[in-house]
């Protein structure tokens, strides 16, 4: 008997965890924190609805903290079992986890002392974990190449295919023979990405699929060609910088830091932008920099080639990556036009919290926001152009210029998302397709698309439904 249940990122975009109850023991599809409302994403995070004695293996399908940044509290909840991902990724897995750990103790310190000052909006936040916790959960995972097979249980084998969402993202392959010896085959895409994006391969598509978990981020749009959103990424900066303002992007330290990075060197060379600076003022996204170095086999061609004639994809003249608070605070003090890259993407932590406090109020600055935005977080808040933003407990008067730049998101589309079903289901074998990590509007306008191609069995299951598995 196979079941699967939907634990977290069902009927939502974060929160990545899934269960696979075998008669040899569970496996968890990802350990991932839900982001959201500082409130309630405490209590949900700190809510654990499984025994994790009963997990035999987690499978990880990358490093974004919606899909990682639980593990050390199922370490600290006692869990000492493997942890299966690929190397890149257990790699950029050690600077994120123990950012997190630092971000959520630096917003319990800054929260104390806003309390200490008199604010009554707040209230005390413990931090979920700590280094000890991440230190724990690091020792247990185990690397492994794409395309390598192994045994998770005396029924269950593992095989990673290149996902293209971020460096190291997979798409998990599990092979499975049921009591009754019959094979099934399932596969967790994690974060489906976008063919010829800059710096990673293309997803992979694997076959013979049975049972397909599929995320649905954008299943209700078609993303702008890259081309197109550079071209406006320029235009924006080239505005900004007339009108004497910042440019503000909150980014994801992972991934998408890095191609932004990666567009804006090409703009300059092509004179397309002012040379003005440009600011990575995240540590995390220098680390994981670092990190991309280190797996050029995770490179398409053209960036490949780049290092290979060490022109560094990630290195330009007016480029400064700050890691110094000090340094962090002059970008802000400085009134001269700039650009500044800043985590966490959501805006629900991390030092573009700052940048924002001393930028949305006037009317001279642009944010732009470059990647999928939560319900309930400020990013999306801003994205809505609500006309006062909470930051920190202070309310704040929206007047910079608010730009959405989706082109840049490493996401599958909703055409991307319909073919990659459409290929898995080559062989005719695919029987149910379960829409994860997405919303309630993209989610349906997504089953609405897959009956179009017929498949007639998909469903987007809610929060702690569980389904069994069967082979025709």
């Amino acid at each position: 008997m196979i079941e699967i249940e939907f634990v977290g990122a069902a009927q939502t975009v974060t929160g990545s965890k899934h269960l696979i109850h075998t008669p040899q023991g569970d496996i968890l599809l990802d350990c991932g924190l839900f982001q959201g409302h500082r409130k309630e994403a405490l209590e949900k995070n700190k809510k654990t609805t499984f025994d994790f004695k009963k997990i035999c293996a987690v499978v990880l399908s990358h490093a974004h903290i919606d899909h990682s940044g639980a593990l050390p509290l199922l370490y600290k909840q006692g869990y000492r079992g493997p942890v299966y991902t690929t190397f890149a990724t257990r790699d950029l897995c050690a600077p994120m986890l123990m950012d997190t750990a630092s971000i959520l103790k630096s917003d319990s310190d800054h929260i104390q002392k806003k309390i200490a000052r008199g604010n009554k909006n707040l209230e005390p936040v413990e931090p979920l974990y700590d280094d000890d916790d991440v230190r724990g959960i690091l020792s247990q995972m185990v690397g492994l190449s794409y395309h390598r097979t192994i045994n998770l249980t005396s029924n269950v084998n593992l095989t990673f295919f290149d996902a293209g969402h971020v460096l190291g993202s997979s798409i998990c392959v599990l092979d499975i023979k049921d009591n009754g010896g019959k094979n099934m085959r399932l596969a967790f895409t994690g974060d489906l990405g976008r063919p010829h994006l800059p710096i990673l391969r293309d997803p992979e598509v694997p076959t013979d699929i049975t049972h397909l978990l599929m995320e649905s981020t954008y299943g209700d749009r078609l993303h702008d060609p890259i081309e197109e959103t550079g071209a406006a990424l320029a235009k924006i900066i080239k505005e900004t910088v007339a009108r004497r303002g910042k440019i503000v992007i909150p980014s994801f330290a992972l991934e998408r830091s890095q191609e932004l990075i990666y567009k804006l060197k090409d703009l300059l060379k092509q004179q397309k932008i002012p040379d003005i600076p440009v600011y990575v003022d995240s540590p995390l996204a220098v680390k994981l920099t670092d990190v991309f170095r280190l797996h050029p086999e995770c490179f398409d061609k053209k960036a490949f080639e780049m290092l290979q004639h060490k022109d560094n994809p990630f290195e330009f003249p007016t480029l400064h990556y700050v890691t110094s608070v000090e340094d962090s605070k002059r970008i802000d003090a400085d009134d001269e036009p700039c650009i500044v890259i800043s985590a966490s993407g959501m805006c629900e932590g991390g030092r573009v919290l700052h940048h924002l406090e001393h930028s949305v109020t006037d009317s001279k600055n642009s944010i732009v926001i470059v990647g999928f935005q939560a319900q309930h977080t400020l990013g999306r808040r801003i994205v809505e152009k609500q006309p006062m933003l909470r930051i920190y407990g202070t309310e704040y008067e929206l007047k910079a210029e608010v730009h959405v730049l989706n082109g840049f998101s490493a996401h599958a589309d909703q055409k991307g998302l319909v073919d990659f079903a459409v290929q898995a289901n080559k062989t005719g074998s695919l029987q149910n397709i379960f829409l994860v990590h997405g919303e309630e509007k993209s989610q349906n306008a997504l089953i609405e698309k897959l009956k179009e191609q017929g498949f007639k069995n998909v469903q987007a299951p809610a929060p702690g439904d569980k389904v069994m598995l069967t082979t025709n």
